[in-house]
This record gives C-alpha cells, structure tokens and sequence, in this order.
C-alpha cells in the first residue's frame, strides 16, 4: 500500500514536470525540441520502471533522460525522488540542486528547494535547511506546507544550538570540576607532606640537640675530674714555655752558680783575718 501511495505521487509530480517543460520548450524556442523530446520519453519510461519496482532500470532511464537534454528538469527531479524514496539523501540532494539549477520557472524551482530542505532535515542540517525553505517560499510564498516545514526547521535549529550551548557548558562545568579536584588533591598533598617533614625534620633536630647536649656533658664531666699534673706524651710545649727539663737543668745551673759564688766568698773571708803575731820581748 505504501509502495502504491509512493507510485501514484511520483506519476503525479511527473505529470507536473512534464507540464513544466513544455511550458520551458514554449519559451525558449533555441532549445533542441527533437532532443527535448527524446528526452521526455526516456523520463516516461523511466517512471515506469520505478512504478514496476524497477528501481535500477529507472535510473538508468533518468540518466539517459538527463544527459539527453539540459532543458528537461523533470528528469533529475524524478531521480531525485527516488533516490529520497531509497534513503539514498546524498545523491536525492544532488539531483535535486541539479533540477533547481535547470528550471526556469518558480514552481519547479519551489519543489527542488523544498526537497532539498527535506534532505537537510533528514540529516539534521538545520540551518541550512532553514535557508532552502526561504529560497522555495521566494518561489512560491503561498505554499503552506513550505511555509511549515521552514517553521519546524527554525524551532529545531533553536533546539539544536540550545544543546549544542548545553553540552558546551557541562563540559566547561565538567572542566572545572576537574581542576578543583585537582587543586584540591594538590592542595592535601602539599599538607601532608610538610607535617611528614616537619616531623622528620623536628626529629633530626632533637637527635642534635641530644648530640650537642652529650658532648657538653661528656666535656664538662671531664673538665671535672681531677687532674694529675701529667701532659699528654704527644703533648708539645707551647712557644715560649719551658719544659720541665729545661726547668730542671736551669735550676741546677743555677744552684752551681749559686755554690761558686759562696765558695768565692768564703775564700775572701780567709785571706781577710789577721793574724796575731807574739812579741818576742
């Protein structure tokens, strides 16, 4: 029932199209009426094939058409249809540009954008099928179905920048969360690793001060103990300082000198005593 449906609109938009080109033939008397019209029947039989499910003879047929004769936009119009029916939207797209391009007259020009607003929607090309609606309206502003399609294309394009803005923004929220965690785990790190060191550093300093403090007790204990008046034997005398030898032979110099000035002066004291001498009377 759906294929029926499909086949019917697609007789009708070529019974449209071939009413188009004669119009377009009446026009432009230079146009080659003999490849016109063998162009037109190659789009006849190409229709009939599509209405026969004959999709791969019908577009053989709508090429042979096309390349037969430029003044016949009916030809990639219905090509593009088909390929629209088949979901093939990038080549419908193609066609349909090609059929606007031809057409000389603003119905036909109108259905070729309107179809290509069709193909931009179904790709979710919203602005661009927005402008494709307005080009079809410019050719036919009394359309209403157009005119609807150009309003849900503007309402979904709204739609779309809104997510577009929304995700732009959990990203830029999803960002920022992520540095203040960051800061923040930076933030623990560097508080715990200066009580770590503090304490490591405060336990180094007591092990100094323990090691100072028992040095100055160990020297002051030895300046406590009683000395026995003996020097170190590596010990040397200081500049200036005698040693006990020397001490000991400058005292016994000094004693002999001692002794030679007494026996000096007892020797004095006996030459000095008179002598009593006896009168011989």
């Amino acid at each position: 029932m759906k294929m029926k449906s499909r086949i019917i609109s697609l007789i009708i938009v070529f019974c449209i199209g071939l009413c188009t080109t004669s119009l377009i033939a009446q026009e432009e008397p230079e146009v080659d009426q003999e490849a016109l019209k063998a162009s037109q029947n190659l789009t006849w039989e190409a229709n009939e094939d599509l209405s026969n499910n004959k999709f791969v003879d019908a577009e053989v047929d709508y090429r042979k058409a096309i390349s037969k004769s430029k003044a016949n936009a009916v030809a990639p119009y219905n090509l593009g249809n088909a390929y629209y029916a088949n979901e093939s939207y990038s080549e419908a797209f193609g066609r349909f540009k090609e059929a606007g391009e031809l057409a000389s007259e603003k119905p036909s020009k109108h259905r070729a954008y309107h179809n290509m607003g069709n193909v931009f929607m179904k790709n979710k090309e919203y602005a661009k099928a927005v402008e494709a609606y307005k080009e079809a309206l410019r050719n036919n502003p009394e359309d209403e179905e157009t005119r609807y399609n150009l309003a849900l294309a503007k309402e979904m394009l709204k739609k779309d920048q809104q997510n577009q803005q929304q995700n732009e923004d959990d990203k830029e929220n999803d960002k920022q969360d992520q540095d203040q965690k960051e800061d923040q785990n930076q933030g623990n790190q560097e508080q715990d690793n200066p009580q770590d060191k503090g304490e490591e550093g405060e336990d180094e300093d007591q092990q100094k001060d323990q090691n100072k403090k028992g040095d100055g007790e160990e020297q002051e204990e030895k300046d406590r103990q009683p000395s026995d008046g003996k020097e170190p034997q590596d010990k040397k005398p200081r500049p200036n300082q005698l040693s006990p030898q020397q001490i000991e032979n400058l005292l016994e110099a000094m004693e002999n000198e001692e002794k030679k000035v007494q026996e000096k002066m007892e020797a004095k004291k006996v030459k000095g005593v008179k002598k009593k001498t006896e009168k011989d009377w």
